[in-house]
């Protein structure tokens, strides 16, 4: 299909890969380095599928003034450099690696490192002002990470921060313990402006809480819901990290669940799991997960409500950022990712039916559509105000062909939802869509042996780091992320975890 770069996953030299369908209707990656031989990993299990989403390929123009240059050694110099094609479009800012859980499957863990990684609030306020900086587009969406973000004690004080800053996207990612323990802590960030609480969340029974997290945290999941809602914390999203045989038979329960507390979970963002270590070939081929396994999963275990034909690339809604820009004549965040690093749909709840919007919108139409309204607005710059009239216009009377009106939800004008998102481009015609849906989404990150550096050079979620950088999020967890933390850490001490 493909040739791209990779890398070994033993000495981390960088190497030739080659993307290929098998006989058994899969698409592989296959590198050969010459000290450690021949790695062969499955890349997407269904290759009609990987074909489908390849249509949708957009390149972006990346950063307007990239920290690092470009010295031909991607992945080993991010920063970002000038090769990468697309802009933050969610960065994550570690603020400790302290944390009150002790996973096997973690990114990062002071027990387990041996150092204490936390940067100060000042350092973390740069790092926001930076990212709000950015050009063309300020970066328009941050999440706290870790460890566990909670385990600060100015975390509130961080949030507030960052909507001080003005982004117009706040989100916390946890393991919900401290939700779950401190009621008050929900109200407090809530009040702060966090918008988005990211809840790992693997599952509905107790086993695979016990094999991934070492204990049931099932209850404490459950509790930290309840105090979400109560704290008015109403956009949770579910994160489940899917390894096979683990709880991938879990997957359909998972939205079903999300679809019964839709006033509180908003979305479900699946994880296939990614393998952060060393790991041999037998077990990985055990555990190994890919995009469309869950995509089939959801269509399967939903009795084919939700279909695999309902997912789509994130950079399919890349036309709509281009209309909203060029009516604006303001640069609005571009989707353009590679193709194969995550999916979603929506789906509307309607007396417990769950339909998704492919069932009565044709997307790929209305997409077209909106598409060659951005591309008028943008070859007639010098008649822009006629002709964003006009576009408007042609979007009014153009959309209603595209929606089956007899087939959508009833309790929902999706018309007039869809005109205010492309017609305003606001946070809250984007937050009112949001409202009336369920998002669904998989976005599998790589570990060094299904590596894909063209991936890496698409990448739209980067790590923020207190050196003023951005880094992609894929090579930050698999090759960076211990430098950058031993760079700016401190002595672990035991108190640190009180």
């Amino acid at each position: 299909m493909r040739i791209t770069k990779s890398l070994c996953p033993e000495c981390l030299e960088i190497i030739e890969a080659k993307i290929f369908e098998d006989a058994l209707g899969r698409v592989k990656i296959r590198k050969v380095c010459d000290v450690h031989g021949v790695f062969e990993d499955i890349y997407w299990s269904d290759a009609e599928l990987y074909k489908k989403f390849d249509r949708y390929w957009c390149e972006g123009s990346g950063l307007s003034e990239p920290m690092v240059s470009v010295d031909g050694n991607c992945p080993n110099n991010c920063g970002a450099c000038p090769s990468h094609k697309t802009t933050t479009i969610l960065a994550n800012i570690d603020v400790t690696n302290r944390c009150n859980q002790n996973c096997p499957i973690c990114f990062a863990n002071a027990s387990a490192a041996g150092y204490l990684y936390e940067p100060s609030f000042d350092q973390i306020k740069d790092m926001l002002i930076g990212l709000r900086s950015q050009k063309p587009v300020p970066c328009p969406a941050v999440q706290f990470a870790g460890g566990e973000p909670t385990v600060r004690r100015d975390i509130v004080q961080i949030v507030q921060t960052a909507h001080d800053v003005g982004f117009p996207q706040i989100q916390i990612a946890t393991n919900g313990i401290n939700l779950a323990k401190k009621p008050e802590l929900s109200r407090m960030l809530y009040k702060a402006g966090l918008k988005t609480v990211y809840l790992q969340f693997d599952g509905l029974t107790e086993m695979p809480y016990q094999i991934a997290r070492g204990y049931n945290a099932l209850p404490l999941k459950l509790k930290a819901i309840e105090n979400c809602r109560a704290g008015g914390l109403t956009s949770v999203a579910l994160v489940p990290t899917i390894a096979r045989g683990v709880n991938d038979d879990q997957i359909g329960d998972i939205v079903h669940f999300a679809a019964d507390n839709r006033d509180t979970v908003k979305g479900i963002n699946f994880q296939p799991i990614s393998f952060t270590g060393r790991i041999d070939k037998d077990e990985r081929e055990k555990m190994r997960v890919t995009a469309p396994d869950v995509f089939h999963a959801i269509e399967e275990q939903t009795d084919g409500d939700i279909l695999a034909s309902d997912f789509y690339p994130v950079p399919f809604v890349v036309p709509i950022s281009r209309f909203v820009t060029a009516e604006k004549n303001t640069p609005y965040a571009e989707f353009t990712v590679h193709p194969h690093c995550g999916a979603g749909t929506y789906v509307y709840i309607e007396e417990g039916k769950m339909i998704p919007i492919t069932r009565f919108i044709d997307v790929e139409g209305l997409l077209e559509f909106v598409n060659e309204l951005a591309s008028g607005i943008e070859e007639k710059k010098r008649i822009k105000s006629f002709e964003r009239i006009t576009a408007i216009g042609k979007l009014i009377k153009g959309i209603p062909r595209f929606i089956d009106s007899e087939l959508a939800p009833k309790h929902v004008n999706v018309r007039k939802l869809f005109i205010d998102v492309l017609k305003d481009g606001t946070d809250e015609a984007t937050k009112e869509f949001h409202r009336n849906t369920l998002f669904i989404g998989v976005m599998h990150f790589q570990d060094l042996y299904n590596m894909d550096l063209e991936r890496i050079q698409r990448c739209g979620i980067h790590y923020a780091t207190p050196d003023g950088r951005v880094i992609p999020f894929c090579t930050y967890n698999t090759l960076h992320r211990e430098t950058i933390e031993k760079k700016f850490a401190k002595p672990l001490k035991a108190e640190a975890y009180k």
